[in-house]
């Protein structure tokens, strides 16, 4: 045989070879609703896919999409990561969940996680994180904390996942303080940083000398810093580069074992349908350091908190509480379960104002 015909044969078995090692690896997708270098909800998401990497190496192929519209446009995005070869696609936004169920009817051999929803399938896992606990520390902190007892509160859309968190917020600032208001500013975003700026802006106008956000930016954080005489407390990431003021603290959401355990069980055939809502305690809600800022009282009070949370000794939602209109929510002792949190659509007693539709 001829040099060039042998040559020949050995660049199609090395490619060949390539190709079929290319076929071994598990392609893991994720979709995302903001930039990876948000700060906060998407940067940590982000974080949980390079850990997937660095988890199994070349065993594994990461893919990703980031500033993707909740939506036609999401389902678009999917579709083309299932097309492509995925085998495993993670849709990180409550307003994923109508598209992933749509995809995942399309490509029955993917199988595909939804953050935030509720909407299941043989091929469709969901999962979320207890953020109301950590919301739980930061009320108490915040409450302790205000001079002016009012707490302003960034909120992106009236889903059950915000309310529970301002509920959740509200309830243990009031056990501390009695006096204390909250002002509510819906900016309809997860993640506009000028949207959000705009609005800490607006509540800190209003007297509030405490900013609680469930948007995704640290533009919040920005503005108080500008303020001066404002205290935050990052969201879904640290946010530590404003420590120790006016960031006192964060929720920090810690994907990564989740998304490593959950593309292990792709790999290895165990992939199931699952329903996962985890907190404090499994670690998927991280309190981030509370700063020296906070008086070292209020800081023992919340690490004893975090720490009831976390070895379920006490509950968030813990009665006696009545809704906004007056009537019974949870009687003396009572704990909300899990459905009721699920599908959270009012405020508590001493919350003003009204829930958007």
């Amino acid at each position: 045989m001829k040099l060039s015909a042998l040559l020949t044969s050995a660049a199609l078995a090395l490619g060949l070879a390539t190709a079929a090692a290319a076929d071994d690896k598990t392609k893991v997708g994720f979709v995302y609703v903001g930039p990876v270098g948000d700060g906060g909800w998407t940067y940590e998401h982000n974080k949980g896919r390079l850990a997937v990497e660095e988890e199994f190496g070349d065993k594994v192929e990461t893919v990703f999409v980031e500033n993707v519209a909740e939506g036609p446009d999401s389902e678009r995005v999917m579709t083309q990561m299932a097309l492509d070869g995925a085998d495993l696609i993670f849709t990180t936004s409550f307003g994923y969940m109508d598209p992933t169920i749509n995809v995942a009817k399309k490509f029955p051999k993917v199988k595909f996680e939804h953050a935030t929803g509720y909407k299941r399938a043989d091929n469709v896992s969901t999962y979320s994180a207890r953020f109301y606990e950590g919301r739980a520390i930061q009320g108490h902190i915040a409450g302790s904390m205000t001079e002016s007892n009012i707490i302003g509160y960034i909120g992106s859309y009236p889903i059950p996942e915000v309310i529970r968190g301002i509920n959740s917020a509200f309830i243990h600032a009031r056990k501390v303080n009695p006096d204390v208001q909250f002002k509510i500013v819906w900016a309809y975003t997860w993640f506009d940083p000028a949207k959000e700026a705009d609005a800490a802006k607006v509540l800190i106008e209003q007297g509030a000398d405490v900013i609680l956000q469930h948007t995704d930016s640290t533009a919040p954080q920005a503005a108080a810093q500008e303020a001066g005489n404002v205290i935050t407390f990052g969201q879904a990431s640290d946010m530590g580069q404003y420590a120790p003021h006016p960031r006192v603290s964060s929720i920090i959401d810690d994907w990564a074992p989740y998304y490593i355990a959950r593309t292990k069980a792709v790999m290895d055939g165990t992939w199931e349908s699952t329903d996962t809502w985890d907190g404090i305690g499994a670690g998927m809600v991280g309190i981030g350091e509370i700063s020296d800022a906070v008086p070292a009282k209020v800081k023992e009070e919340a690490l004893a908190l975090k720490a009831a949370l976390a070895d379920g000794s006490y509950h968030a939602f813990t009665g006696p509480l009545n809704k906004q209109d007056g009537s019974a929510f949870l009687a003396d002792g009572a704990t909300a379960d899990d459905g009721t949190l699920a599908g959270m659509n009012f405020y508590v007693e001493g919350i003003e104002g009204t829930i958007p539709q």
